[in-house]
C-alpha cells in the first residue's frame, strides 16, 4: 500500500462522483451543499476574532481621550457632551461639540467638525430620520444635517450615531473639554472564571454540530453508493480498494463543498451589511477569517470526509451487488460510546470547585476536550438507542409498520439525520443551566421601583424658576400620567461649626409638591406651605447628625453655601417652627431621601443657586410612544439632556456582551441546522424515490406513505431529544460542580426541546411537497 495507490483510487472515486449521470450529479451537489453550509459557518466563526478587534479599534479611534483630566483650552480644544438617546428600544449615540479653536480635530469618518446648528449622521440614522417611522425622533434634533459619517467612524453599518455642534455649550452647563480623538489603552477588564467557562463551552456547543453536519453530509446517498461498490467488487476490486474509491467520492463532494462554502460565505458577508441580529450588525469588510484558519478548514474538511467514509465502511462487508447491506446488521456495540462520555466526564470532574468568578484563567483545553468528548459520546449513543428501541416494535397501523420496518432495516441514516439536533440541544441545555445558576453573580438589584416611575431625567438649572418650568413641561407631555418633580439644592448651618469639626454642617434641601414629597418620605399629612425634616434610614443613608445639626425648626440656614469661603454673602432662610420630623423613604430611583423637604409656597425657589431639577416620570402604557414623547420634551428643554429608563436589575456589561454573542451565534447555528436538515431530508427521499414510486404503483395510498415517512422522522427525533435532555442535564450538573454552584432550575430543557421539536416539524412539513412529487410514476425510471 502506497501513496500512489491511494491517489489512484481516490481519483477514480472522484470521477464516479462527477461523472455518474444526472443522479450522480444531484447526489454530489447535495453533499456539496451540506458540506458548504458547514464550511460557511466555520469561516464565519474563524472571522470572529478579527471582527471583534476591528470593531474595538474603530470604537477606540472615536473615543475622546482626556487622560483622566480635563484638557487645557487651546487652539485644538473643544467642549463636548455625549447625551445619547433611545428610540423604540434602539440606542442612538451622539456627541454634541463646540470648537474652541480653529484647529479642533474631527472624529474618524468626518471630514471636519460641523458648524453650530449643524450635524453629521450615520447613513442608518439619515435613513431613519428621512422616513415616516423616524418622525418622532427627528423632533429631538434642532440641527441641520450637512453630511454623513463614513465606515471608519462607525462600529456597524446600522449604527445610529451623530455629531452635532452647539454654540451654547459651556463647562458651566456640564460640558467637558477635550483636544483629541482616539483611545488605545486597554479599558476592558479580563473575563472572570465563570464567563471564561461559558465562552469555552459555547464554542464547543456551537461548532460541534457544524462538524457533525459535515460528517453527515459526506455520507449522503449511502444506499446507492453501496450498489456501485458492490458492482466494483463484481468486476474485480477488493474490499480495501472499494473503500478508497468510496472515500474518493466523499472527497470530491467535500472539495466541492469547500467551493460552495466559500460562495455561501461571500453571500453571508453581504447579508451582514444590512441584517441586524440581537441588536448587532457588522460591516462585510470586518467578516474576514485569518489565512491560518482558512488553511486549517481547507485541510480538515477533506480529511474528515475521507476518514468518516473509511471508518463508516469498516463495519460493512461489501460483496457483489451490495446484498450484504440488506441483511440483518450486526448489533451496534455500546461500550465504546459510553467510554467517550466517561472519558469526557473524567476530564471535567477533577476541576470541580476550582473555577471562581474572580479567576482570570481556567484550564481551557481540559474543559473543551471534556465537553467535546461528552457531547460526541451522546451523539454516538443515538444510533445504538434508535436500533435498540425499534427492534422491539411490532404491529400497529400500516403506516407505523412501514416506518418501524424501515428503521429496523437501517436505523443509521435516520439517526444521523437528527444527530446534529441532539448535540446542539444537549449543549444548549447545559449552557442554560449554567446561565440560570450564575446570573445572580452578574445581575445587581438597582432598588429602583418601576411601578412608581418608568423614566427619569435631571439637569442643573440657572435658578429655581427654570427648574420648575422644566418639571411643568414634562407634566404636559403626551402619555404622562404623573411626574415626581423635585428641585434640589444645599442648605448650610449658620453660625459656628458644631463640636470639633472644622466646617459647617450642611444637608440637602428639596422642593416639591405634596404628591412628589410623599414619594420621598412618609408624611402624616401635607399641604402647600408645609416643611418637613426627613431623617434617612437604611444601609446607604447618611448620618442623621448632619441633618439634625443643620435643620431644626425655627433656625436659619444658608441657601447659597460657599464651601471655599464659608459664610460669605449668605442667602438666609428660616425653617418654619411648624416643621415636622419624618422618616425618609427610597424614591423610585432607589435613593434614600433626607434633609429639608419644602413645598413650593414655603420657599421662594428663585433664591436657590444653580439647583438641580429632577423628574421621575410615570407614563401611561396605553398611549403609543409615550416614552418617546417624554424624550422629545426633554430635547425641547435641552438637546443634551439624557432620559434614563428605570430597571429593576442592572446587568454586568461583560456578562451582557457574552450573552448577546451567544444568542447571535446560536441563531446562526440554528439556521444551519434547519437548512441542513432540509437538505438531508430531501437527500433521503431521493434515495428512496424508486421505492416510494413502486409502493404507490402497487396501490399503497399516498397518505399512508406520507405518515410512514413522518413516523420515521418522529421516532428518532423523540429518542434523540430524550437523550439530549438526559445528557444535557447531566453535563450541566457536572459543569456547575466546576464552579461550585447548585442547579436552580431543572426545567430549563423545556424551551430547548420545544425549539428543537418545532424546527424538526417545520423541516418535515417543508419536505412533504418534494416527497409527493417523488411518488409519481416517473420515479420508477432508471438509468
Amino acid at each position: 500500500m502506497n501513496v500512489r495507490t491511494w491517489a489512484r483510487d481516490l481519483t477514480l472515486g472522484a470521477r464516479f462522483a462527477v461523472a455518474g449521470g444526472r443522479r450522480g450529479w444531484i447526489r454530489t451537489a447535495l453533499t456539496a451543499v451540506g458540506v458548504g453550509l458547514g464550511v460557511a459557518l466555520l469561516l464565519v466563526a474563524a472571522s470572529v476574532p478579527d471582527l471583534i478587534q476591528n470593531r474595538a479599534d474603530r470604537s477606540d479611534a472615536r473615543a475622546i481621550f482626556t487622560g483622566g483630566e480635563a484638557a487645557p483650552r487651546s487652539d485644538r480644544s473643544f467642549l463636548y457632551v455625549e447625551p445619547g438617546t433611545v428610540f423604540h428600544g434602539d440606542p442612538v449615540q451622539g456627541v454634541v461639540v463646540r470648537a474652541e479653536g480653529t484647529h479642533a480635530p474631527a472624529p474618524p469618518g468626518v471630514a471636519k467638525l460641523p458648524a453650530p446648528g449643524e450635524m453629521v449622521v450615520s447613513p442608518a440614522l439619515a435613513e431613519l430620520l428621512a422616513s415616516p417611522r423616524g418622525a418622532l425622533l427627528k423632533e429631538r434634533f434642532p440641527y441641520r444635517i450637512t453630511g454623513t459619517i463614513d465606515e471608519s467612524g462607525l462600529i456597524g453599518p446600522r449604527e445610529l450615531l451623530y455629531y452635532a455642534s452647539s454654540s451654547t455649550l459651556s463647562t458651566a452647563t456640564g460640558a467637558d473639554r477635550g483636544d483629541s480623538f482616539g483611545y488605545s489603552a486597554s479599558r476592558e477588564r479580563p473575563f472572570g472564571g465563570f464567563l471564561l467557562l461559558i465562552t469555552v463551552v459555547t464554542c464547543v456547543v456551537l461548532l460541534l454540530p457544524v462538524l457533525v453536519f459535515i460528517a453527515t453530509a459526506v455520507r449522503f446517498g449511502g444506499d446507492r453508493r453501496d450498489q456501485r461498490l458492490g458492482a466494483l467488487r463484481l468486476v474485480g476490486a477488493d474490499t480495501a480498494m472499494t473503500r478508497r474509491i468510496a472515500a474518493g467520492e466523499a472527497l470530491a463532494g467535500a472539495l466541492l463543498g469547500l467551493v460552495a462554502g466559500a460562495g455561501f460565505f461571500v453571500l453571508l458577508r453581504q447579508v451582514t451589511g444590512w441584517a441586524t441580529v440581537w441588536n448587532l450588525n457588522f460591516f462585510p469588510s470586518d467578516v474576514v477569517p485569518s489565512l491560518a484558519l482558512i488553511a486549517l478548514i481547507a485541510l480538515v474538511v477533506p480529511v474528515c470526509a475521507v476518514v468518516v467514509t473509511v471508518v463508516a465502511l469498516r463495519g460493512i462487508s461489501i460483496e457483489p451487488l451490495g446484498v450484504v447491506r440488506e441483511a440483518t446488521p450486526r448489533p451496534r456495540r455500546l461500550w465504546w460510546r459510553l467510554a467517550l462520555v466517561a472519558v469526557g466526564l473524567a476530564l471535567l470532574l477533577p476541576l470541580a470547585g476550582q473555577i471562581a468568578v474572580s479567576d482570570t484563567s481556567i484550564a481551557t483545553y481540559q474543559v473543551a476536550a471534556g465537553a467535546v468528548l461528552a457531547l460526541t459520546g451522546l451523539t454516538t449513543l443515538l444510533p445504538w438507542l434508535v436500533e435498540a428501541a425499534v427492534k422491539r416494535l411490532r404491529g400497529g397501523p400500516t403506516a407505523w409498520q412501514l416506518a418501524t420496518r424501515r428503521l429496523q432495516l437501517n436505523s443509521g441514516t435516520a439517526a444521523r439525520a437528527v444527530s446534529g439536533i441532539v448535540v446542539a440541544a444537549a449543549g444548549a441545555i447545559a449552557l442554560q443551566m449554567l446561565f440560570h445558576s450564575i446570573q445572580s453573580d452578574f445581575m445587581r438589584p438597582t432598588n429602583m421601583d418601576t411601578a412608581r416611575a418608568q423614566l427619569e431625567t435631571r439637569m442643573t438649572a440657572r435658578d429655581g424658576s427654570e427648574a420648575r418650568k422644566m418639571i411643568e413641561r414634562f407634566s404636559a407631555a403626551k402619555g404622562v400620567e404623573g411626574v415626581i418633580g423635585i428641585i434640589s439644592s444645599g442648605a448650610e448651618r449658620v453660625g459656628a461649626p458644631a463640636g470639633d469639626r472644622g466646617f459647617l454642617s450642611s444637608t440637602q434641601l428639596t422642593v416639591g409638591d405634596c404628591r412628589s414629597l410623599r414619594e420621598l418620605a412618609h408624611l402624616p399629612s401635607c399641604r402647600d406651605g408645609d416643611v418637613f425634616i426627613a431623617l434617612g434610614h437604611g444601609e446607604d443613608a447618611p448620618d442623621d447628625d448632619y441633618v439634625r445639626e443643620t435643620a431644626r425648626p425655627g433656625v436659619q440656614v444658608n441657601l447659597r453655601p460657599d464651601y471655599d469661603h464659608p459664610g460669605k454673602d449668605p442667602v438666609l432662610w428660616r425653617i418654619p417652627a411648624s416643621a415636622r420630623t419624618v422618616d425618609g423613604r427610597l424614591d423610585p430611583m432607589g435613593a434614600m431621601q433626607f434633609g429639608i423637604l419644602a413645598t413650593p409656597s414655603a420657599i421662594d425657589v428663585t433664591r436657590l443657586d444653580e439647583p438641580a431639577a429632577q423628574a421621575m416620570i410615570q407614563v401611561d402604557p396605553g398611549v403609543p410612544d409615550a416614552a418617546e414623547h417624554v424624550r422629545n420634551a426633554a430635547a425641547l428643554i435641552d438637546p443634551t439632556m439624557r432620559v434614563r429608563t428605570l430597571q429593576n436589575f442592572e446587568r454586568d456589561a461583560q456578562y451582557g456582551s457574552v450573552r448577546t454573542g451567544i444568542f447571535v451565534a446560536a441563531s446562526a447555528t440554528m439556521a444551519l441546522i434547519a437548512v441542513s436538515l432540509l437538505v438531508g431530508s430531501v437527500e433521503q427521499l431521493r434515495d428512496r424515490r424508486r421505492l416510494l414510486a413502486a409502493q404507490v404503483a402497487f396501490g399503497t395510498p399516498r397518505t399512508t406513505l406520507s405518515w410512514s415517512v413522518l413516523w420515521q422522522t418522529a421516532v428518532p427525533i423523540t429518542l434523540g431529544l430524550a437523550l439530549a435532555t438526559g445528557g444535557g442535564l447531566g453535563l450541566g450538573v457536572v459543569l456547575l460542580r466546576l464552579i461550585g454552584k447548585q442547579v436552580t432550575d431543572w426545567w430549563v430543557f423545556l424551551p430547548v426541546v420545544g425549539v428543537g421539536a418545532a424546527l424538526i416539524a417545520v423541516v418535515t412539513l417543508l419536505s412533504l411537497p418534494p416527497m409527493w412529487r417523488m411518488m409519481r410514476p416517473e420515479g420508477l425510471r432508471t438509468e
